[in-house]
């Protein structure tokens, strides 16, 4: 009996030891990962002599204007002209992907049509394909069509389902819906308009806001693409204001572009925490079957 009260509190004991170690390491690592915002937010209050002299998170000559005189930008356009601008081009691009690319995966995933397969595998492919490797007939074909220095190039493709990537994760899903569920909807009368409004968008929300989401962060934080496409200062995003203010002035002050990096992740940060249930519910459950 006194044998096997030992090896029951051993085991405990190797539990907790394990547990504390385990946690100990998951803190350190989360740590790790986020000093660097913790070090973006500490140096938009240092002054520009103290923010790459230390490592240190507490500034010690604090700075109060770096955010009202970074919210000035440079020049005549402040960087709420920017912040619009990005919402502007946003928001479109958001809403436009969703649309289509469940449009598009729910053709893949409920219908059978000619090609079918080799289109899908088509699609697919397209993913493997570098972005660079087309942007200059992309470019081109934008330039043809005059909207070089408009958000056309974004909001357009957008329509036509161009992110294969989004078709993917949601031919997934569907796949994992009970076909009984547009069975009984057939029955009462539904067609396939209906039945993909009613009923699979609903069970669909989940992927749909993970799509959103991911959209959201990745258009945000674009900057290659709107530097290739826009021109003119008056419709600079937000990534491109940034820019602009490190190579626009002669002397660069980084506290006021801390602060602006802080500003510019706030709606990405507001967005995902207030749809995190979701998201993981569609993460989790994306490409699982009934």
């Amino acid at each position: 009996m006194e044998v096997d009260d030992m090896k029951a509190k051993n085991s405990q004991r190797n539990d907790i030891i394990r547990k504390v170690f385990i946690y100990v390491l998951l803190v350190a690592f989360g740590i790790f990962m986020i000093y660097p915002l913790l070090w973006v937010f500490a140096s938009s209050f240092k002054s520009n002599d103290e923010i790459f002299k230390s490592l240190s998170l507490i500034p010690k000559h604090i700075v109060t204007n770096s955010y009202f005189e970074g919210w000035k930008g440079t020049g005549q356009y402040s960087f709420g002209t920017f912040i619009l601008n990005s919402i502007t081009l946003v928001v479109p691009v958001v809403v436009f992907t969703a649309i289509s690319s469940t449009i598009v995966a729910y053709g893949f995933a409920r219908f059978e049509f000619p090609l079918k397969t080799i289109l899908f595998t088509l699609m697919i492919s397209t993913m493997m394909l570098p972005g660079t490797a087309v942007l200059i007939p992309r470019y081109m074909l934008f330039n043809c069509l005059g909207w070089i220095n408009t958000y056309k190039p974004f909001i357009v493709p957008a329509l036509f389902g161009t992110t294969p990537f989004f078709i993917f994760m949601m031919v997934q899903f569907l796949r994992g819906l009970p076909k009984e569920l547009e069975e009984s909807a057939t029955i009462d009368g539904c067609n396939s308009f209906q039945i993909l409004m009613k009923i699979l968008i609903p069970l669909c929300k989940p992927a749909i806001i993970s799509m959103c989401i991911f959209q959201f962060i990745w258009t945000w934080n674009d900057f290659f693409n709107p530097l290739i496409y826009i021109n003119s200062v008056e419709k600079y995003t937000v990534s491109l204001g940034l820019n602009m203010t490190i190579d626009g002035t002669s002397v660069v002050n980084w506290n006021q572009i801390m602060a602006m990096t802080i500003i510019s992740m706030i709606p990405s940060i507001i967005i995902f925490f207030s749809a995190q249930k979701y998201f993981v519910e569609g993460i989790a459950t994306t490409g699982l079957k009934n």
